[in-house]
C-alpha cells in the first residue's frame, strides 16, 4: 500500500509510520521539516507547510496514493488554512483518506452528559479554536463525501497516551510526581471521569479502515475504557510502586490556585466519556490495551528513555504544555489544612 502521512513526526504520527513501515508498506511523511525527528529507513520526507497552498501544490500535484492520514490538522488552528484548499488537491487521487479529529471537535457544553456518540453536536466556535476547527474539518471533509463520494473516515480519539507523548501535561509528569514523592492536586474530588486509549490502538484502528467500505463517510469515536481521576492516580501509584500523596482540592480554592497545578484532564471540561460501540459494531474495533496494561507499557518505555532522572521540565513547541512542579508545591501549602490522602 502507497501511503502518505501529512505529520509523522511526532507522537500519533510517529507511532503511525513505524506501523505502517513494520507492514510492508510504503511511506511518504509531508510535513515542515521543523520538528527534529528520526524516520524509518525507506520512508519519503516531502517539505510542504499546509497553511501554503502553493507549497503543497508543488509537493502532491500529480501524486496519487492508496491511502492518506491526516495528523497534522492542529497547525491550521493557529495559522489558518482553507481546508477545501487541501481536499481539492487530493479528491480524486487517493483511495481512503483518514483524518484524524478529536474528543474536543464535540459541543463542550455537555460535559457531564454520558457516553457521547458519534451522532452528538459539534464544536460550533469556528477555526481559531482547537476544537472548533478539529469540528469544521471533520464537517467540510464529511460534505466533499456526500458529495463527491470522497472516501474519508474520521476518528476521534480521547486522551491518547503512549510512547512519544508530547502533551507533558499527562503521565510522564504524574510518574515523575509519584517517583519523587511530590504532592498531587486533585480537584472536583476525584469524579472527573474521562475516556483514556492507547497510541497503538489509535493506530491500528486508522489502518484497519483501510479498504473497508463500512468506514467511508463515517466518524469513529476511538478510544479505550474510562476511568475518574482518582483511579488514574491509583493506577499510576501502582504502577511505579509508591503511595501517592493526594492533595484534595476543595472546590472553594480553585480560584485563588496559582496556574495549572495538576493535570489539566482533572478539569471539570474533561467530564466526558467516548462510546465506542460504532466502532466494535462495524469496524471490529478492540483495545489491545486497557488503561493500567498501556501504563504499565507507557512506564516502562518512559524508564528506557532515561527520563525517571529527569532534571528540568518538557515542552512542546505545538502544546506548551509541561508541568511546574514548584508551583504545585506553593498551591499545596495554600489548600486548606488537612491530612493528605495516600492511595
Amino acid at each position: 500500500m502507497n501511503t502518505l502521512v501529512l505529520g509523522g513526526s511526532v507522537f500519533v504520527g510517529r507511532r503511525l509510520v513505524e506501523m505502517l513501515v513494520a507492514g510492508g508498506h510504503q511511506v511518504t511523511v509531508l510535513n515542515r521539516g521543523r520538528t527534529p525527528s528520526e524516520l524509518p529507513g525507506g520512508v519519503q520526507h516531502l517539505v510542504a507547510d499546509r497553511t501554503d497552498r502553493q507549497s503543497m501544490r508543488a509537493a502532491l500535484d500529480t501524486s496519487t496514493w492508496d491511502a492518506i492520514f491526516d495528523v497534522s490538522g492542529f497547525v491550521m488552528a493557529a495559522g489558518g488554512s482553507d481546508v477545501d484548499d487541501l481536499l481539492d488537491l487530493v479528491d480524486g487521487s487517493v483511495g481512503h483518506y483518514v483524518y484524524v479529529s478529536s474528543i474536543m471537535a464535540y459541543d463542550q457544553h455537555r460535559v457531564g452528559v454520558m457516553p457521547w456518540t458519534e451522532e452528538m453536536p459539534t464544536d460550533a466556535s469556528g477555526p481559531s479554536t482547537y476544537g472548533g476547527f478539529k469540528a469544521m474539518a471533520e464537517a467540510a471533509m464529511l460534505d466533499r463525501h456526500r458529495r463527491t463520494g470522497f472516501p474519508v473516515t474520521v476518528v476521534r480519539p480521547a486522551a491518547i497516551y503512549g510512547p512519544y507523548n508530547n502533551i507533558y501535561d499527562m503521565e510522564t509528569p504524574m510518574f515523575l510526581r509519584l517517583l519523587r514523592h511530590l504532592p498531587i492536586l486533585l480537584p472536583h474530588e476525584g469524579l472527573v471521569a474521562g475516556s483514556y486509549g492507547h497510541v497503538v490502538d489509535l493506530v491500528a484502528l486508522m489502518i484497519a479502515t483501510i479498504g473497508q467500505p463500512a468506514a467511508l463517510g463515517e466518524v469513529f469515536n476511538v478510544t479505550a475504557e474510562a476511568v475518574t481521576s482518582r483511579r488514574y492516580i491509583d493506577v499510576l501509584s501502582a504502577i511505579v510502586g509508591i503511595d501517592a500523596d493526594v492533595r484534595m482540592v476543595p472546590h472553594s480554592s480553585l480560584s485563588g490556585l496559582p496556574g495549572r497545578v495538576f493535570c489539566h484532564l482533572f478539569s471539570d471540561r474533561h467530564h466526558a466519556v467516548l462510546s465506542t460501540d460504532k466502532a466494535r459494531r462495524l469496524l471490529g474495533f478492540q483495545p489491545t490495551f486497557g488503561f493500567e496494561s498501556g501504563h504499565r507499557d507507557t512506564y516502562r518505555w518512559f524508564c528506557d528513555q532515561g527520563w525517571a532522572d529527569l532534571d528540568h521540565a518538557l515542552a512542546d513547541p505545538v502544546w506548551h504544555a509541561s508541568w511546574d512542579f514548584a508551583a504545585e508545591a506553593v498551591a499545596a501549602e495554600q489548600l486548606a489544612p488537612g491530612p493528605a490522602v495516600r492511595r
